[in-house]
C-alpha cells in the first residue's frame, strides 16, 4: 500500500505527528462537548429553570470550532469539496501546472479570508463583547483566522510534489496578504478578470469555497468595502441556533457506519422483502436511503455501503450495469427524509420551521424511493434475478437483531415532536443513542477507538461543508445588497406568464445548478434569490423547499459532473462513461418523480394540512 507524502512526513517527524494528533484531538473534544452540553441541558432544564447558563451560546460557538478545525483537517487530507472537472485533465505537465495554479489562487483567497477574520477578531476584542461565563467572543472567533491561514498554507503545499511548484503556489499567500492588508486596493478596479481567474482555478481543482469566498471578497473590495464583511457573515451563520444539529446528526451516521449496522439492516430488509421480484434491489434502495438521511452527503453512502451492496446484487444474479446504476442513483436518496442535513439548511436560509419541513418531505421522499425501488422490481421480473424465500423465523430473528437501528427514526421524531427537546438537543440524543447501540448493546467496536474514528471522519466532512456555507452566505449577502432578488422578481413578472412555466423553468435551472454546485452552497446562494420570485407565483415556501432539494438530489446524477457519478466511478473502479450509461434510466425515472412532486403540491402539503400545521 502506498503512503502519502503527509503520512510519510508525519512518520519521520515526531513533532509533525504530535501536531496532527493534537489538531484531531481538539476538534474531537469540541464535537464531544457539543454532544454533552445539549444532553445535560435536557436533564437539567426540568430541575433548573432556564437550563445551564450559557450552554446554548457555547454549543453554537463550538460549531464554529468544529467546522473550521474540520476544514483545516480536510485541507490536510486533500478532502475539501471541489468540482470534479479537474479529473478530465490528463496526467502530465498540463495537469501539474493546473494544480499549481489552483493552489496559488486557493491559497490567495484563503489568506485574504484569514486577514479579514483577523480584523473581525480585533473589532470584537475592542468591543469587549462577552460570550458567556466570562469568556470573550473574540476568543471563540480566533479559530477563523487560524484555520483560514492553515488552509492557505496546506493548499499551497499540496499543490505540487516539487519545491518549485510549492514555491509558486506559496506566492499566493504573499498575494493574499497584500490584498487583505492593503485597504481599498481594489476600489474602482475592473474585477471581472480577477473573478475569471478564481473561476478558472475552481474548474482546475481549487476547493469550491474559494469560488464563493473569492468572488465575495473581490466584489466587496471592488465596491470600496473591506473583506471583513464576508467573515462577519461567516461568523453569523456558524452561530445560527439550528446549525449545531448538522454535525450532531452527521456524527450519528458515522457512528452507525463504524459498526455492523448496515449488515443487520441488510439482513432484515432482505428477510422482509427479498421474496419480491427485485427484492435485493429494493433492499439496497432502502438501506442507502436510511444511511443518507444521517450522513447527509450522498458520497458517504456510496463509499461506505458500495463494498457491501454491489457484491450482494451480483451474487443474486442482477446485471452488472443495473447494479452499478442502482447504487449510484440510490446514493442520493434520503435527502428528503428527516433529519437530513439539506432540510435543516434550507429551513435556516428560508426561515421556515425545520419540523414542518421534515413532515413536508416524507411523502415526496417515499415517492422517489418507491420509483427507484420499482425499477428494481422490473429488473427482477425481466431477468429472474435471485429471490429469497420468505420465512417467519428468519424475519423475526433479523427484525429482533436490528430492532435498535430500526428504532432510530421513531426515536428521533418522538423526541423532536415531544416538546421536551429542541432540534439540537434531539440531534445530540441521536448521536448518544447511536453510540449506545453500536458500542454497548451490540459491541461492534471498542468505544474509545471507534468513537475517535467516527469523530474524526465527522469533523472532516462537516468542516468541508461548513466552510463552503460560511463563505457562501457572504457571497449571498453581497447579492442581496446589490438588490439581486428584487431584480429577479421584476424580470420574472415581466417575462414569465404563469405558475406552470415558472415551475418548469425552476426545475431546469435547479437541475443545472445541482450538477455543477454542491447542494450545501446551492442552498445558501440560490434560495435567497428564488424565494421572493416563488412568492410572486404563489408557491408555498415548504413546497419550494422540497422542489429545491429534490432537484439538487437529482443533480447528483446529472452528467457530466454530477458528484455521484464520480464517486461511483472511483468506488467501483469503472470508467465514467460506463457509469453515465448505467444511470440514465434512473435519471429519467427520478426526474419524472421530481416533476410529479413539483406539480402536485398536495404531496408536500397534504400531511401538514391533515396535522393542522399549515
Amino acid at each position: 500500500m502506498s503512503v502519502s507524502a503527509p503520512e510519510a512526513s508525519a512518520g519521520r517527524y515526531p513533532l509533525v505527528r504530535a501536531l496532527r494528533g493534537s489538531e484531531e484531538l481538539v476538534a474531537s473534544l469540541a464535537l464531544g462537548a457539543m454532544v454533552l452540553l445539549p444532553l445535560a441541558e435536557i436533564v437539567v432544564r426540568p430541575v433548573l429553570s432556564g437550563g445551564i447558563p450559557g450552554s446554548i451560546s457555547f454549543v453554537q460557538h463550538l460549531t464554529l470550532w468544529v467546522g473550521f478545525l474540520g476544514a483545516a483537517l480536510a485541507a490536510r487530507e486533500g478532502k475539501l469539496i471541489a468540482l470534479a472537472t479537474a479529473t478530465f485533465i490528463p496526467e502530465g505537465p498540463t495537469r501539474r501546472a493546473s494544480e499549481v495554479f489552483a493552489g496559488l489562487i486557493g491559497s490567495a483567497v484563503s489568506t485574504i479570508l484569514a486577514t479579514a477574520a483577523y480584523h473581525l477578531v480585533l473589532f470584537d476584542k475592542e468591543d469587549g463583547t462577552m460570550l458567556a461565563a466570562g469568556v470573550p467572543v473574540w476568543v471563540a472567533q480566533l479559530v477563523l483566522p487560524v484555520a483560514f491561514a492553515v488552509i492557505a498554507l496546506r493548499l499551497a503545499w499540496r499543490a505540487s510534489p516539487g519545491w518549485i511548484g510549492k514555491a509558486v503556489a506559496l506566492s499566493g499567500v504573499v498575494l493574499g496578504l497584500w490584498l487583505g492588508l492593503t485597504d481599498y486596493v481594489l476600489d474602482g478596479v475592473t474585477l471581472w478578470p480577477l473573478i475569471a481567474l478564481v473561476l478558472a482555478a475552481a474548474v482546475l481543482g481549487a476547493p469550491i469555497f474559494t469560488i464563493l469566498g473569492g468572488a465575495a471578497v473581490l466584489l466587496y473590495m471592488g465596491d470600496g468595502d473591506l473583506p471583513v464583511i464576508v467573515t462577519i457573515e461567516t461568523y453569523g451563520l456558524n452561530i445560527q441556533p439550528h446549525l449545531p444539529a448538522i454535525p450532531l446528526f452527521t456524527l450519528a451516521g458515522f457512528i452507525l457506519a463504524q459498526g455492523n449496522a448496515s449488515e443487520r439492516l441488510l439482513r432484515v430488509f432482505r428477510a422482509g422483502v427479498g421474496w419480491i421480484p427485485g427484492g435485493t434491489a429494493i433492499v439496497c434502495v432502502l438501506l442507502c436511503a436510511f444511511f443518507t438521511v444521517f450522513t447527509g452527503g450522498s458520497g458517504v453512502t456510496i463509499l461506505a455501503l458500495g463494498g457491501l451492496l454491489f457484491p450482494a446484487l451480483l451474487k443474486d444474479g442482477y446485471r452488472d450495469r443495473f447494479s452499478l446504476g442502482l447504487l449510484t442513483a440510490s446514493g442520493s436518496l434520503g435527502l428528503l427524509f428527516p433529519p437530513a442535513m439539506p432540510l435543516i439548511l434550507y429551513a435556516i436560509v428560508a426561515q421556515v420551521a425545520p419540523d414542518d419541513l421534515f413532515v413536508a418531505g416524507l411523502a415526496p421522499g417515499v415517492l422517489l424511493v418507491g420509483l427507484t425501488a420499482a425499477w428494481g422490481v422490473r429488473e427482477g421480473v425481466v431477468t429472474g434475478a435471485g429471490r429469497h424465500r420468505f420465512g417467519w423465523p428468519e424475519f423475526r430473528a433479523s427484525l429482533w437483531r436490528a430492532k435498535w437501528e430500526l428504532s432510530i427514526p421513531f426515536v428521533v421524531m418522538g423526541v423532536l415532536f415531544s416538546g421536551f427537546a429542541t432540534l439540537v438537543e434531539t440531534a445530540a440524543f441521536t448521536a448518544f443513542y447511536a453510540a449506545l447501540i453500536q458500542g454497548i448493546i451490540h459491541r461492534d467496536f471498542a468505544l474509545g477507538p471507534g468513537l475517535r474514528e467516527a469523530f474524526t471522519e465527522c469533523v472532516v466532512l462537516v468542516g468541508g461543508v461548513l466552510i463552503i456555507l460560511g463563505v457562501a452566505v457572504g457571497f449571498t449577502a453581497y447579492l442581496v445588497d446589490a438588490e439581486m432578488p428584487f431584480l429577479l422578481v421584476e424580470w420574472a413578472e415581466a417575462n414569465i406568464g404563469s405558475r406552470f412555466v415558472f415551475l418548469l423553468g425552476l426545475n431546469i435551472f435547479l437541475l443545472l445548478v445541482g450538477c455543477v454546485m454542491d447542494i450545501f452552497s446551492a442552498i445558501f446562494v440560490v434560495v435567497p434569490l428564488i424565494v421572493p420570485v416563488a412568492e410572486q407565483f404563489g408557491v408555498h415556501p415548504l413546497h419550494l423547499g422540497i422542489i429545491f432539494i429534490a432537484n439538487l438530489e437529482l443533480g447528483f446524477l446529472t452528467p457530466p459532473v454530477g458528484l455521484n457519478l464520480f464517486l461511483a466511478s472511483y468506488r467501483f473502479d469503472r470508467p465514467l462513461l460506463e457509469v453515465y450509461r448505467a444511470t440514465v434510466p434512473l435519471l429519467v425515472i427520478q426526474g419524472l418523480g421530481v416533476l410529479i412532486l413539483t406539480y402536485v403540491p398536495w404531496l408536500t402539503l397534504g400531511l401538514l394540512e391533515w396535522l393542522g400545521r399549515l
